[in-house]
């Protein structure tokens, strides 16, 4: 599979369908894989964090999540073939694994969320196998629980939702004492899955402008989005 890099990122150029098939043919393999999906935000993080940057390079997939990466990628050799983002991922995933034997892990959000989320995606996925759900707030102590309820668990899929990029140091630091095949670091998708948080509607989505829907929706997200022009300006400065 090609690869194009963006500001220091190689992504995949899987659109979604072959991305899904990948990581269910991972759940398959020995050994353990890491999947990422940055953002334009993660991309310009990652650019100032020497360990984000050094896990994106080193991750077994990393796909696109947001079409400003997709565009920045006309400046390259290779290009992108569509968005690609961690919430659709996971769930072309579930769609996937549901009547198989692999079993999936939620980590991450506030308390709560994550049972819902669990208990929506089972109905929303008759037969999906969700043999933990662990919230994401802890202190030193409950982590090395948390990291033992998952080794017994032993899930396929360990899905992290701690928000980037903790979730990528944590899985980075931590996948090889779960067992698990495969982690996915998924940001708030505990929150769209449990109904907690609307997703943009298929409009905005499909005129790649679910970033507007949310910064419209979630005010406090500004200081966050203030990276996107950042970004585009550096993708113009430096790859153009």
């Amino acid at each position: 599979m090609k690869k194009t890099v963006i500001l220091g990122v190689p992504f995949d150029t899987y659109t979604m369908k072959e991305a899904a098939d990948r990581v269910v043919e991972m759940l398959e393999e020995n050994g353990q894989h890491i999947i990422c999906t940055p953002n334009p935000e993660i991309v310009m993080e990652a650019r100032k964090d020497r360990e984000l940057m050094g896990i994106l390079k080193a991750a077994d997939m990393v796909t696109p999540d947001g079409v400003g990466v997709v565009w920045a990628s006309k400046y390259s050799p290779v290009t992108l073939k569509e968005r690609v983002s961690g919430y659709d991922l996971v769930l072309s995933i579930f769609e996937r694994i549901r009547a198989t034997e692999h079993t999936v892990y939620f980590f991450g959000g506030a308390p709560g969320v994550a049972d819902q989320a669990a208990e929506r995606m089972k109905a929303k996925y008759p037969g999906l196998k969700i043999v933990g759900v662990h919230n994401g707030y802890f202190n030193e102590k409950e982590e090395r629980n948390i990291i033992s309820d998952i080794k017994r668990a032993h899930p396929s899929l360990l899905l992290v939702g701690l928000g980037s990029p903790k979730q990528e140091k944590w899985i980075y630091n931590n996948l090889r004492l779960t067992g698990a095949k495969a982690a996915i670091g998924i940001g708030g998708s505990f929150d769209v899955m449990s109904g907690n948080l609307k997703r943009a509607p298929k409009i905005f989505c499909r005129l790649g402008l679910e970033w507007f829907y949310r910064l419209i929706t979630q005010p406090t997200r500004i200081k966050r989005m203030m990276k996107l022009p950042k970004f585009v300006l550096t993708v113009l400065k430096e790859m153009k």
